[in-house]
């Protein structure tokens, strides 16, 4: 049947950013799905509650603390998966994010370090885990989780809109080095509700203005985009690879822009 596609059945999988939004999202899919999974962030309390909530749909769930800027901590995480399954299948590179800056407020260290977030770190995680995969599965799956941000063009978004496109691109990049036997996907997410985006839900003329701007009229849901990963991460996509997946209710242009301040220019 088709729907046998899109099982996990003893699949081993790490989600970064798994404690909360749609980390935790994807990782209960694949859960649900068939998959052991390997729930990583830097917040105790949210993994082990996330790990648990795996081992309640019947499957292996393994809390591993993980800030996933820090080389060493990614290097102990792909270490405590192997130690734990002795296989590795999938990787959900979801940690990232940035708060929105002006352009002339954005420093070089901050630049940089929107960079590692979102970007150097999803690259360091997916070259450990690609010889463990191939290793002991034969092949694996990467799914990248991106954002809209790095296509449309936003003021106060210099940093993470453009280290999101980068992500994108390095997706595209990967894809081709590692056929057939990793693939590599991403998923450009539009305004989805979760915390992060909380601070700006909760004023109900700007919630109005985000939905009335989306065409298909709401905010998305994490289950939105676990449901995008759990088909890149399955068998449905083994044809499918260096692909970029908008999953953003039709977005086509910003549907919602901070407020920015002019540049203040002199008369002649």
């Amino acid at each position: 049947m088709i729907l046998d596609l899109f099982q996990l059945e003893e699949r081993v999988a790490i989600v970064t950013g798994a404690g909360k939004g749609i980390g935790r999202a994807i990782a209960l899919a694949y859960a649900e799905a068939g998959a052991h999974v390997v729930c990583a962030a830097r917040t105790v309390a949210d993994i082990e509650a996330t790990a648990a909530a795996v081992r309640e749909r019947g499957r292996r769930g393994l809390a591993v603390r993980c800030d996933v800027t820090r080389s060493e901590e990614l290097e102990a995480l792909v270490v405590a998966t192997a130690a734990e399954f002795e296989r590795l299948d999938l990787l959900v590179n979801n940690a990232g994010g940035w708060p929105p800056r002006t352009a002339l407020e954005t420093s070089e260290r901050n630049l940089e370090a929107a960079f590692r977030f979102n970007v150097t770190q999803a690259f360091q995680l997916s070259k450990l885990c690609v010889p463990l995969m191939v290793g002991t599965a034969g092949a694996g799956a990467i799914v990248n989780v991106s954002s809209r941000a790095g296509g449309l063009v936003q003021p106060s978004f210099v940093a993470y809109g453009t280290a999101k496109m980068a992500l994108n691109f390095m997706t595209r990049q990967l894809a081709a080095e590692w056929a057939p036997a990793v693939r590599v996907n991403a998923i450009a997410c539009g305004g989805v509700e979760t915390e992060a985006l909380q601070v700006v839900l909760t004023d109900a003329a700007i919630r109005k203005q985000l939905e009335d701007e989306t065409p298909m009229k709401r905010i998305g849901r994490v289950e939105d985009i676990a449901a995008c990963a759990l088909y890149l991460g399955s068998p449905a996509a083994s044809w499918v690879t260096g692909k970029i997946f908008e999953i953003d209710g039709g977005t086509e242009s910003p549907a919602f822009t901070i407020p920015t301040p002019p540049l203040r220019t002199e008369g002649p």
